[in-house]
């Protein structure tokens, strides 16, 4: 669902957010990364509605499900790995709304009944926006919108590892979470998601682990903070489809990057990926 901002800021022009994609396997260790260049841009300590960096999840976009698919899903048997668990018109229509620099409502996913809410969270105009996901890259037309593309690539027996442990404290049946690994989410990982690792145009090994990689990045959002985002422009490449032209913008003086305007963020919830 779609809403428009209301209020004296519905009149204010709003810049064109810098739309990073970041991907990887099931516990590689996505949110983490978002949430550490976060912390490192001093955006967690920013009052939700003035921060200019948000995280969003593909998991806010999971199809709603069939009463037989629910079934399935409450025993470990439905494959939330698969392109096809995911509401990729309503994610492009609601990512395209968010690059035009509108206020959007993104659905609330509910991981441990299976089902949309009934509530949205409203998410306000940011200037940079970090979209993470499994599949983020499958999709070209939502692929084709990301200025920026990140691959998060952590050795699978880590990935395992930590998906185990997390999803025993969510009290799950460890043979379940082990015939749901070896069943859906591995296979899924080397057929969908992997194959999308040569979309990214920077690959991050080891995760949040990384922080040489990160700190780059953290410098590069920055210096696009400290710019004019208008500068970023779109253009064609070749008939392949969609991609952004990006000149470097000029780093401001001084050491002023965050001054606060009218932003949200869209806090990480406990989900499956």
């Amino acid at each position: 669902a779609m809403a428009s901002a209301g209020g004296p800021d519905a009149e204010r022009p709003h810049p064109k957010p810098f739309l990073i994609g970041v991907s990887g396997g099931t516990a590689s260790g996505k949110s983490t990364v978002c949430e550490k260049i976060m912390e490192l841009l001093g955006q967690n300590e920013v009052e939700q509605r003035q921060r200019k960096v948000l995280i969003l999840s593909q998991d806010s976009f999971y199809k709603v499900l069939t009463a037989e698919q629910q079934a399935k899903a409450l025993k470990g048997q439905y494959n939330f790995d698969h392109p096809d668990a995911f509401d990729n018109d309503l994610m492009h229509s609601t990512l395209k709304s968010i690059v035009e620099g509108k206020t959007v409502e993104v659905p609330t996913y509910d991981f441990v009944t299976h089902s949309r809410l009934a509530e949205t969270t409203v998410v306000y105009p940011a200037d940079v926006v970090l979209f993470e996901g499994i599949l983020v890259f499958y999709n070209q037309d939502i692929r084709d919108m990301f200025h920026l593309r990140l691959f998060v690539d952590t050795d699978s027996d880590v990935r395992l590892s930590r998906r185990v442990l997390r999803d025993m404290k969510r009290g799950r049946d460890l043979e379940q979470i082990l015939t749901q690994y070896t069943t859906f989410v591995k296979p899924a990982f080397e057929e969908f998601c992997l194959p999308t690792k040569k979309y990214a145009d920077v690959i991050i090994p080891r995760g949040v682990d990384n922080m040489v990689a990160i700190n780059l990045i953290v410098q590069h959002i920055q210096d696009i903070l400290n710019g004019d985002i208008c500068k970023w422009q779109r253009g064609a490449l070749n008939g392949h489809g969609r991609t952004y032209k990006r000149p470097f913008p000029e780093q401001a003086e001084g050491g002023a990057v965050l001054a606060a305007g009218k932003r949200s963020h869209l806090e990480s919830s406990s989900r499956p990926h």
